[in-house]
């Protein structure tokens, strides 16, 4: 994902957690800022220490952005949002991270609530 996608400042993460626009399930916090004027999203990733080591870590970081590639085009465009990682995240799958993340982009509405994913089986 380019870096016109990323929320990389600290004082950018901070003005969107100081919103207090916040939704979770068991395995992500997502806060989320609207911009209205904006072109397309960005999104911040966090994922602390009590997940594990450094590469467990990259790994989780990993799946998240693959996620949220192959979420691109249905995502909402006019917002900046934050996806904090919890514990045991590291212990999911690629399919899980991603069913677990349109779970709660949905709940953030992030995605629209009928998102079927459009997966062909």
């Amino acid at each position: 994902m380019r870096k016109s996608y990323r929320v990389k400042k600290e004082a950018e993460f901070q003005k969107v957690f100081e919103t207090h626009n916040s939704v979770a399930n068991r395995q992500f916090v997502v806060y989320t800022l609207d911009k209205p004027n904006q072109l397309h999203f960005r999104v911040g990733i966090s994922v602390g220490k009590k997940i594990g080591n450094a590469v467990h870590r990259n790994w989780v970081k990993r799946r998240i952005r693959q996620a949220i590639f192959e979420l691109k085009p249905d995502l909402r465009q006019d917002v900046d949002f934050i996806v904090i990682a919890r514990p045991s995240t590291d212990q999911m799958s690629m399919q899980k991270v991603k069913s677990s993340l349109i779970h709660v982009f949905k709940l953030a509405g992030l995605l629209d609530s009928n998102y079927d994913g459009g997966e062909k089986h």
